[in-house]
């Protein structure tokens, strides 16, 4: 019982959170996607338009300049970032032939929303296309509690299809 006490008054103190946490490193999804042959990382230099395509899924400027990801074939792997409240959840999307072949949360941050990383939801995605104005193909359930994880994982999701259709579309851009 003490140690319970000590434990949370430590926890409450420091601001850490149980329910956050690494739930897979990113070199590792990588590697469970690609098996013992991970293909060598690219990179897609976001250009104007597309730059406003993931402003418009994320709601707000997209700044990064770059974008890593791991492609073999038409199966693309990408570890994006999105703030669900205040912190970012790291997710790790699988797109294959133009649809969501996996989604996991690799990190979460948040103090709240980590259902988000269950099976339960993340296989709502399997197979959801993305559509011309953006939105997906299917309605993602919510979670009670959990709205902004579970919007920031739509979004991601989202940027992630978008950018899969860029690079198998135009390999080449620069």
């Amino acid at each position: 019982m003490i140690r319970t006490l000590l434990l949370l008054t430590v926890l409450l103190c420091t601001g850490t959170s149980i329910a956050g946490g690494v739930y897979q490193e990113p070199k590792a999804f990588i590697a469970d996607v690609f098996g013992n042959e991970v293909p060598k990382p690219e990179v897609i230099w976001p250009d104007k338009a597309l730059k406003q395509t993931l402003t418009d899924i994320l709601g707000h400027a997209y700044t990064s300049l770059r974008i890593r990801y791991w492609r073999r074939d038409t199966t693309t792997a990408w570890v994006l970032d999105e703030i669900g409240k205040e912190k970012p959840i790291t997710t790790g999307i699988v797109i294959k032939d133009g649809k969501v072949e996996r989604v996991r949360i690799l990190v979460f941050r948040e103090s709240r929303g980590w259902e988000v990383r269950h099976a339960f939801f993340t296989e709502q995605f399997d197979q959801a296309r993305l559509q011309p104005d953006l939105e997906l193909d299917r309605h993602i359930d919510n979670i009670s509690g959990a709205t902004l994880s579970v919007n920031a994982v739509s979004k991601l999701v989202r940027v992630a299809l978008a950018l899969d259709q860029r690079v198998i579309s135009h390999p080449a851009t620069p």
